[in-house]
This record gives structure tokens, C-alpha cells and sequence, in this order.
């Protein structure tokens, strides 16, 4: 899915599963760049930090190595983590940044805060996020795709394919959010429609929403958060196009409410 690929890590733990999951997305001949920024303010500080930075060296070349793929470690010093992150991105042309959700809460500024907040609305490139249960590595037995629109953003369904090939082609289950529900086929609202164009199976289910409900955008979670919770997924994968005229939808408090409650692993994809 993509050529090149760049992770941020904050601490060596994130590296190995960061990596393996970086790994499922990545061209045949593809490569990651494993990025680490140094936050010190002084000298010292980042004189220190610099020679412990071999603690997420290793630990890159290793996973690396056992998940046969090219990856190299970067080190960097900065106060400004967002910044850096997206010039390593426009300076090596990545296709896409991997990372976790992660910054304070408390700050109203996402540059400050949530450093991923402010990547996916400023990056040029694709831009996933993981939380933490999507790096377990546990097996994945079906994907639940929201569609906020008619139908999921290209790009997320893309994604989605990805992943369910990975995992021995496992169904992609789309959750319709428009506010209109037809007559649909099938038991229990659910419709069996093609197979994707990868050959997986497809199902899709329709939310019953007023439309009141649906100018009322922050309580989309709510939805998705409860047929994730209604039915066993493995996966919960969320996006948005960025084409798209009706606003921003993956916002800093959209991200905390479903990285916060959601009962399964989480990616968000912009791009």
C-alpha cells in the first residue's frame, strides 16, 4: 500500500509493534523510517538523551531484521515535535506517517497537546493512527468501516483491504451514517452487497439516525462506539476525505472519545 513509510516513536516500546504493524501496509520493496525526537531544552539534556537514543536504534534494526523489511533509525532534537515530524516527511517523501495517539489532553493547542491531532490536518501525506490495543498483534477477525457519507472514503477502504488480507481475508463490515435508511436485504438490517475488488467479503449495516442527530457531529462517537460494543469486531477503522466540503470530522475531541472508549483496536486514516 505504500513505498515509504515514516513511524514517530516517543519510547523504545513503540518501536517493535509500531513496526509490525507498519510492516502489513508496506510495498513489497518498501522502507520505514523509524523517527525519534529528542524534546531536551538544554545542552545537557539532549547530550544525554542522544547517547540513551541507542535504545531506540537497536530495537529498530532488530524488529526490523525479523520482520524482513528496510528500516532505518533517525534521531532528532526539537521542541517542536509536529514540526519536526512533518519536515522528515516532506524531506524524505513519505507516502504516509504512522503513529499513535499521544500529547496532553488538557492543552487547547494540538500543536502543544496532541501532537497526531496536528499531523493529520497539516501532513501533505497519508496519515494513520493506531491506538494502543491495534498494536497487541492479536489475531483481527472482521473490520467495522463507518461510512459518513454514501460510502467510506476510497482511501479508507483501501485500508481496510489491506488489512483483511493480512489477516487471511477476514469481512469488512461498513456502518451507514447518513440519516436515511432504505429497505434493505438480508436479517437484522443487514444487507450482503459485492465483494470488494480485492475479493473480500462485504456486509453493510445501517445506523437508524434522525437527522437532528446528525447536525449534532460530536455525537457520531456515540454511534459508532455502540455497534462496536453491540457485535465483536477486531478492528475499528475511521477517516475522512479530505475533498470533503462538510468540514473536519477528525477532530482532537472525535479521536479521544473513540481512542478513549472504544472495546477494540482503532486506526484513523486521513489522507
Amino acid at each position: 500500500m505504500y513505498r515509504r513509510l515514516l513511524i514517530p516513536v516517543s519510547t523504545p516500546s513503540e518501536v517493535e509493534p509500531l513496526l509490525r504493524f507498519g510492516a502489513g501496509l508496506l510495498d513489497a520493496d518498501g522502507e520505514i523510517r523509524i523517527l525519534h525526537i529528542i524534546r531536551s531544552h538544554s545542552l545537557p539534556e539532549v547530550i544525554r538523551d542522544w547517547r540513551s537514543s541507542v535504545n531506540f536504534v537497536i530495537p529498530a534494526h532488530e524488529a526490523a531484521a525479523a520482520l524482513d523489511v528496510q528500516a532505518d533509525p533517525e534521531i532528532r532534537a526539537s521542541t517542536d515535535v509536529a514540526g519536526e515530524i512533518l519536515d522528515s516527511a516532506e524531506t524524505r517523501e513519505v507516502d504516509a506517517i504512522l503513529m499513535t495517539l499521544r500529547g496532553d489532553r488538557r492543552e487547547r493547542n494540538p500543536f502543544v497537546g496532541h501532537t497526531a491531532s496536528a499531523i493529520l490536518h497539516h501532513a501533505a501525506c497519508d496519515v494513520v493512527i493506531v491506538n494502543r490495543l491495534a498494536l497487541t498483534g492479536e489475531r483481527i477477525n472482521r473490520v467495522l468501516v463507518p461510512a459518513f457519507h454514501e460510502r467510506p472514503p476510497p482511501k479508507v477502504m483501501r485500508l481496510a483491504e489491506e488489512i483483511a488480507v493480512h489477516h487471511q481475508g477476514i469481512p469488512i463490515v461498513t456502518l451507514g451514517l447518513s440519516g436515511v435508511v432504505p429497505e434493505l436485504t438480508g436479517e437484522a438490517g443487514v444487507e450482503t452487497l459485492p465483494r470488494s475488488p480485492r475479493g473480500l467479503p462485504l456486509l453493510h449495516r445501517r445506523a437508524t439516525l434522525d437527522r437532528g442527530f446528525l447536525g449534532r457531529r460530536h455525537r457520531l462517537p456515540e454511534v459508532i462506539l455502540a455497534e462496536a460494543s453491540r457485535e465483536r469486531y477486531g478492528l475499528l477503522i475511521v477517516g475522512e476525505d479530505p475533498a470533503s466540503t462538510t468540514g473536519t470530522l477528525l477532530t482532537r475531541r472525535f479521536l479521544d472519545e473513540l481512542f478513549r472508549r472504544a472495546p477494540c483496536p482503532v486506526v484513523a486514516i486521513r489522507g
